[in-house]
């Protein structure tokens, strides 16, 4: 397993991982349809945002979480 002082860096992978794999997809969707060639086209639009998207989330999510904390209180 992996050691829990990587947590935070695991999970702005995974979340990026998964989001921009989603995300990706469904806008590739509504810019072409499903058109010939598509996956191919997917997966760079894919990992074009999975690389904007790691970095991001590694900056973003602290403040989300400190947001959030906020406005639960």
């Amino acid at each position: 397993m992996i050691d829990k002082k990587y947590e935070k860096l695991v999970f702005a992978f995974i979340m990026s991982f998964l989001m921009s794999f989603i995300m990706s997809l469904i806008i590739t969707i509504i810019n072409l349809g499903i058109v010939d060639g598509f996956i191919s086209l997917w997966m760079e639009a894919w990992w074009k945002a999975f690389v904007f998207a790691f970095p991001i989330i590694l900056v973003v999510a602290p403040l989300v979480r400190k947001l959030t904390t906020q406005l639960i209180k």
